[in-house]
């Protein structure tokens, strides 16, 4: 992969950042702080784009969650000097699954997800603020996101980046190694992980998606290249059934002379 410029890219996202939080109206922003590098890494540039005032975070564990994300979340917003909401999400999840017993963990998975955001829209509006979206390149490439849940947000700083960049970038800023070495998870569900569920480690899917998105090299090209058969099916396959999720919601559009008797002449659709 080309050199990756942390300076610049780390400039650039926070003029940005910005400037399009202003042009929408706002001077502040809400983003989910999990404990794990990107909502790290985000925070940190939101602060650093429209001051530590301006930033708001909220740490929304489940029963389950490991107190050392918690911790390293809280670290995260202490070290930044910024307002925070602590919410356990566990009696809305819970109370929900009451009628569902039996649901098995990926649904309980994606509703947390979903009810995180829920939650990040509400104080969006509590404190007049945009939410601000976490998820990398390699995550959204690969659907590995809940729509309407993590999937969802206002502005996404780091969407543009894989997560190999995003490691990186953290680096740069001074994230603390330990929240970056630590492997990645979504903080679903005890043990859960994220190159566990993908099945492949992020650095090697990385360089794939890589070649397939920056050069648009086909199968038979990332074969040539040396990429194991078995790896490149899976991963196109998993780009290509996730397509749907990375399509904004569909309105089907109903010519007139369908919806309507006697249209004024001069007033069809038709070309």
């Amino acid at each position: 992969m080309r050199q990756f410029d942390a300076e610049k890219t780390k400039r650039y996202l926070i003029n940005f950042l910005a400037d399009e939080i202003k042009t929408r109206g706002f001077n502040k922003g809400v983003v989910g702080v999990s404990g794990g590098l990107d909502s790290a890494v985000v925070a940190n540039l939101l602060s650093q784009s429209i001051g530590n005032e301006n930033t708001i975070c909220v740490i929304m564990p489940v029963d389950t969650t490991q107190e050392e994300d918690i911790n390293d979340a809280k670290e995260i917003i202490k070290n930044l000097n910024i307002k925070k909401y602590r919410i356990n999400i566990s009696p809305m999840i819970n109370g929900y699954f009451s009628y569902f017993p039996d649901a098995d963990k990926i649904r309980r998975g994606n509703k947390m997800a979903r009810e995180r955001m829920s939650i990040l829209y509400d104080i969006s509006y509590l404190e007049d603020a945009l939410v601000i979206g976490t998820g990398n390149r390699t995550e959204y490439t690969l659907g590995y996101f809940t729509i309407h849940g993590d999937g969802s947000y206002a502005i996404n700083p780091i969407g543009d980046l894989y997560k190999c960049e995003v490691r990186l970038l953290a680096y740069h800023i001074g994230i603390p190694d330990k929240i970056i070495q630590k492997p990645p998870t979504a903080g679903l569900w005890n043990g859960q992980t994220d190159e566990q569920d993908l099945g492949y480690s992020y650095d090697i899917i990385d360089e794939l998606l890589y070649y397939i998105l920056d050069f648009q090299y086909k199968k038979e090209k990332l074969l040539e290249m040396g990429f194991n058969r078995i790896f490149v099916e899976s991963i196109l396959q998993r780009v290509n059934n996730s397509e749907f999720k990375r399509r904004p919601p569909y309105i089907i559009k109903i010519p007139q002379e369908v919806k309507y008797d006697n249209i004024p002449e001069g007033n069809s659709q038709r070309g």
